[in-house]
């Protein structure tokens, strides 16, 4: 099982999601890589790496990704944004059974949502979606499959995203978690994950196969 710290960032207040690069930048936070290939029929393995730190109240993520072609069919929240060119970041703050999913496209739509398993997840409400500040290099407005390139996405998502607990502060807290790359519909679908995933075919809800996060 891999770990991560993620170390606490010291700000005046809640950072713009532009500033987020920056500041990992400036605390020389590392970047771990997104690089499983759990399923060999998706051989697939574009260039994927993360940050994470936080700032007490609110988690701090930056994604760099390389890939042959990027899409961004959808452009509003809680949309199938798992078939268009996508990063994730699953966690559970407690031993209670529940997961969240936050899945963000290549242009900043998310998906948000959680539960127990697959099946029957509830979603994110609208001021909680609302919360999760994004900047995406790519812009916000959707566009077909095409050659991209690189392009980069920051996340500051408060605590209070994970909207069935009540954590106020992250100093301290350990999670478990499992950081994902995917893209169900492009030209070239794959599965990549940070923690691997030892079973037959591709899901991403499994939290047996979560790898830990400890928030200094």
């Amino acid at each position: 099982m891999k770990h991560i710290v993620a170390p606490r960032i010291q700000v005046d207040a809640e950072p713009d999601p532009q500033q987020v690069k920056g500041l990992l930048d400036r605390a020389g936070v590392q970047a771990e890589t997104i690089g499983t290939v759990n399923w060999g029929e998706f051989p697939y393995r574009p260039e994927v790496k993360f940050r994470i730190a936080h700032t007490g109240t609110c988690i701090l993520l930056h994604y760099v990704v390389n890939e042959r072609t990027s899409r961004a069919a959808y452009g509003d929240d809680l949309g199938r944004v798992w078939t268009d060119s996508c990063v994730e970041f699953f966690s559970s703050p407690s031993d209670d059974g529940y997961y969240y999913n936050l899945e963000t496209n290549c242009i900043g739509t998310v998906l948000l949502c959680c539960g127990k398993n697959r099946e029957g997840r509830e979603a994110a409400p609208g001021r909680v979606l609302d919360s999760v500040k994004r900047y995406a290099t790519l812009g916000r407005q959707t566009f077909d499959e095409r050659p991209v390139g690189q392009w980069e996405l920051s996340l500051v998502v408060p605590s209070s995203f994970w909207f069935k607990h009540d954590i106020k502060s992250l100093s301290g807290l350990e999670v478990t978690a499992n950081f994902y790359k995917c893209g169900d519909e492009l030209s070239t679908p794959h599965f990549l994950s940070w923690n691997p995933i030892t079973i037959d075919h591709p899901d991403f809800h499994r939290p047996d196969f979560f790898g830990r996060v400890r928030f200094e």
